[in-house]
């Protein structure tokens, strides 16, 4: 409501109080008229005067404060002129606007916050655990003073495993952390796409045999396909997707990697027939060291991080990827990366 409509209200309704007043004691329509007249003129004029000096101006300042504040203008400089033809509304929608974005954001700090003592409580039970390992059987060799080579050999074997184990970790804390910076650079160049694909899988094909899965790239995809992108980061992405389903795939199955033409972009889908993934667990696989099944997950091994770091590298290159799965049946993960 306007300054003036509010005080023309006002200032009508003390003049017909006054003039009906007035008419009561004088029975006089002449009288209750110049009552009317001269209450409402007057009313008019105090309560506008009022209201603009005492109270509409201190709006006036809140509302140019709140606005200048917004535009991220700094305490000292909120304070310039801003003229509104309404401040009392603009400052109520103004409010209501600044309270929801500092809901959003308040929400937005308790699930980051959430998120942090998730992840330093995951990273401390990933680092302890070959640490205390390693610390184990290093123990053991000093206390025990094995004559024996053969058990010292093996307890060095264990040792130097969970030596790669941390080792791996680190290397992939680093990747993840270079890429959420964008210390990561992408380097774009033309390449063939299925040539890649051939080269992972002859790279992947001895782990796959522990597990007696087969890698399957069909005869069809021999020709190229050309796409633009960074290669040795979307080599990551297949490795890191490929050992995934091996990891949860099931013994004498297979990993199908198929390719699609779309308008201006090659998709590419990685599918297993392995243990799948509850409904529920999806939306959350990317984010770093979630496991479904954390007991289960560790004995598999690996630094838990693949999958968040195959997000990070699509999304540097502006590209997506998506997974799909039926617990018990197997899964698959999409991703796209731009035609050349």
């Amino acid at each position: 409501m306007k300054l003036r409509v509010l005080v023309l209200i006002n200032a009508l309704a003390v003049a017909i109080s006054l003039g009906i007043a007035n008419y009561y004691f004088q029975h006089s329509w002449i009288h209750l008229i110049v009552t009317f007249a001269i209450a409402l003129v007057c009313s008019y004029i105090v309560f506008y005067y009022m209201i603009e000096r005492y109270v509409y101006s201190k709006i006036k300042l809140i509302y140019k404060l709140i606005h200048n504040l917004k535009l991220g203008k700094e305490l000292k400089d909120a304070l310039g002129e801003y003229v509104t033809d309404d401040p009392i509304n603009d400052v109520e929608s103004e409010v209501k606007e600044w309270a929801r974005v500092k809901k959003n954001e308040i929400d937005l700090l308790k699930k980051q916050e959430q998120f942090r003592r998730e992840f330093l409580g995951n990273i401390s039970h990933e680092l302890k655990t070959p640490l205390f390992a390693v610390q184990g059987y290093i123990e053991a060799l000093q206390d025990e003073g094995l004559e024996d080579n053969e058990t010292t050999r093996g307890f060095l074997e264990k040792a130097s495993r969970n030596i790669d184990r941390l080792s791996l970790l680190i290397k992939d804390i680093d990747a993840i952390s270079r890429l959420e910076s964008g210390e990561i650079q992408i380097n774009y160049k033309k390449f063939d796409l299925s040539l890649l694909i051939k080269e992972v899988i002859e790279q992947m094909e001895l782990k796959a045999g522990k597990q007696n899965i087969q890698l399957v790239f069909k005869d069809k995809y021999n020709f190229p396909t050309w796409v633009n992108a960074d290669r040795d980061k979307i080599q990551q992405v297949l490795i890191n997707l490929v050992s995934n389903s091996i990891k949860y795939g099931k013994k004498h199955g297979k990993t199908s990697i198929k390719i699609f033409e779309l308008h201006d972009q090659i998709l590419v889908e990685v599918t297993d027939d392995g243990i799948g993934i509850e409904e529920q667990y999806l939306p959350r696989v990317f984010e770093r060291f979630f496991r479904t099944d954390k007991s289960r997950s560790r004995k598999i091994g690996g630094s838990g991080i693949g999958l968040a770091i195959v997000k990070h590298i699509l999304e540097a290159h502006q590209q997506t990827i998506t997974v799909r799965s039926t617990e018990g049946l197997g899964s698959t993960f999409a991703f796209t990366i731009a035609n050349a």
